[in-house]
């Protein structure tokens, strides 16, 4: 028969008092109730036999997810899941590891059959995926219903303890003496008062009974870490929350202000430096082998933005914040906002060009306009000419349909596809790719794509005439940009475990009930660990009041009767 069963149906003590449905002991006196008294065993004395929510014999829908979530062994079990999933995810890198790939081809290109199936299932993203924040989830719930089945029974038996007890009960605690004196029971247990205060003990009395107790506060332990893991969780959680973190690495070309993703800020990367070292100061093994960095540095401007933020046609307004040389381990640091140095590219990055619009048949040319990469204007007008942006690719490149599409955000091979309208010309306009990079209109046909558009009668070129027409960047700085406001949280939930911990093991909570009838003593103890250090300190009390026993005779390892 269950512990359930046994005691659902009594639940009137002898006593008279009559306690609730479940309740295990009598919360009067203490009293075994149901046929767990004829058992010579220890009584169970984790919640002193108050009954949870979970141990309802007739359980609701609602009672059984309870039940669910409430069970140690869920617990375990989704801990371990979680653990599982964890290990998943590191068994190739994850996207978010990554500045710009590819992903559909990278994983299938690097480790093969595998990494394609990896990419295939979502786990390269493990960590994002619904099933791991699911996980996550479920154990918050858990640690939530196992604190709240457990710890609302505990606060009743704590609060409520009884002075007296049942024989039963005191005779079936671990830590039990049964033995004769000689003095008048109010008498005697005035004497014991004193010693038992001497040893940190709070002390309440009831004419020749009492009862003894210190370091109730250890009890809570176990749900203070429940509280730290809770906060611990719902900040890891929140990080996925837009605003509350932010973990991306950004190119910013010199001498460009770039816009920081989801947020009001923009960094100004003034001047990269690379220093490396010389033949002389590499070590011996690396010499005339490698060419490593020995200072990597970005002159940053922080920026924020004051006005016309999110408008795309007016030019935001912008106020200087802060300023930092940015090295590795000297990141700039901002409210918050982090900026690490990650890497550098020493490609020059072609900012913008001033290609004139001519004509190949008469030579005349209609007048420069600036071109610029990133935020090109979408009308342009050239003598009689006006010319419409009709697409813009950053990196140009050819997609499994033979579409054009752009393969990354930055200019390493850009490409504009303008509608041409004017005399001469199409009523409907004329289509003309354009590649600012000589290198890009050879690789890719830029004469063979504008014939095919425009046909033979085509006579317009774009054409810059000098390099001082371009304008590069000489340097790419690569930053880790980092935004985490949920931190602080992690950290308190982190220390408000460490307290949980420190509570729970470097203290006990003991509890010594002591009756005198008929000069008969009667002695029953409990703790919820240290046993030897607790039946060392009863027989210290004991010898204060020349009562003389032995440590072993205290142990009640079988349950008396």
């Amino acid at each position: 028969m269950s512990e359930r069963e046994a005691f659902i149906t009594n639940t009137k003590c002898e006593c008279g008092h009559q306690n609730p449905v479940g309740t295990v002991l009598c919360e009067a006196c203490g009293k075994p109730l149901g046929k767990e008294s004829d058992w010579g065993e220890n009584l169970e004395m984790r919640y002193d036999g108050v009954a949870r929510r979970s141990q309802r014999v007739n359980p609701s829908i609602i009672d059984r997810v309870w039940n669910f979530f409430s069970s140690v062994k869920i617990a375990i079990y989704l801990i371990v899941l979680t653990l599982l999933g964890s290990m998943l995810g590191t068994i190739f890198p994850q996207e978010s590891t990554f500045l710009n790939i590819d992903a559909s081809s990278y994983y299938k290109q690097e480790y093969g059959t595998a990494g394609d199936i990896y990419y295939r299932l979502g786990l390269s993203h493990t960590y994002e995926s619904w099933w791991f924040v699911t996980l996550l989830v479920m154990i918050g719930a858990s640690l939530v219903i196992c604190s709240l089945d457990r710890v609302l029974p505990l606060y009743k038996a704590l609060t409520r303890q009884k002075i007296r007890k049942h024989r039963q009960f005191l005779t079936r605690q671990k830590a039990v003496l049964v033995t004769e004196v000689q003095e008048e029971p109010e008498a005697w247990v005035a004497r014991v008062i004193q010693p038992m205060r001497k040893k940190g003990y709070r002390v309440k009395k009831d004419g020749g009974a009492l009862l003894a107790e210190k370091h109730r506060f250890s009890r809570w332990g176990p749900y203070v870490i429940h509280i730290g893991l809770i906060i611990f969780l719902l900040a890891v959680l929140a990080r996925g929350l837009p605003g509350l973190n932010m973990d991306q690495h950004l190119a910013f070309p010199q001498g460009e202000i770039t816009q920081i993703p989801d947020t009001t800020y923009y960094l100004k990367n003034e001047k990269f430096t690379v220093e490396f070292y010389t033949d002389e100061e590499m070590p011996e093994e690396f010499r005339g082998k490698k060419i490593l960095p020995k200072l990597f540095q970005t002159k940053a401007v922080l920026y924020k933005c004051t006005a016309d933020c999110g408008d795309p046609t007016k030019e935001p307004q912008l106020a200087e914040v802060t300023t930092h040389d940015i090295q590795v381990n000297s990141p700039l640091d901002y409210k918050g906002l982090k900026a690490y140095q990650f890497d550098y590219d020493l490609t020059p990055v072609l900012r913008s060009v001033q290609p004139g619009l001519k004509n190949s048949t008469t030579g005349e040319t209609y007048g420069k306009f600036k071109l610029d990469m990133k935020n090109p204007q979408r009308t342009i007008t050239a003598g009689p000419y006006t010319m419409t942006l009709k697409e813009k690719y950053m990196d140009f490149g050819l997609n499994e349909d033979g579409q054009p599409i752009s393969k990354s955000p930055y200019p390493n091979a850009p490409a504009f596809l303008f509608l041409i309208q004017g005399p001469n010309l199409p009523a409907e306009g004329q289509q003309y790719f354009y590649f600012p990079k000589q290198v890009d209109k050879s690789q890719f046909q830029q004469v063979a794509i504008n014939d095919k558009l425009a046909g033979s009668n085509r006579f317009l070129e774009l054409e810059v005439d000098n390099m001082s027409d371009v304008d590069f960047s000489e340097s790419t700085t690569y930053l880790n940009i980092r935004i985490d406001r949920a931190m602080p949280f992690v950290w308190l939930g982190a220390a408000i475990v460490m307290l949980g911990l420190v509570l729970g093991f470097y203290w006990q909570h003991r509890r010594i009930w002591l009756t005198v009838v008929n000069g008969e003593l009667i002695l029953g103890g409990h703790t919820n660990k240290n046993w030897f250090g607790f039946r060392r300190e009863i027989v210290s009390i004991l010898e204060k009041v020349d009562v003389v026993v032995d440590e072993k005779s205290i142990d009640n390892g079988g349950g008396l009767t």
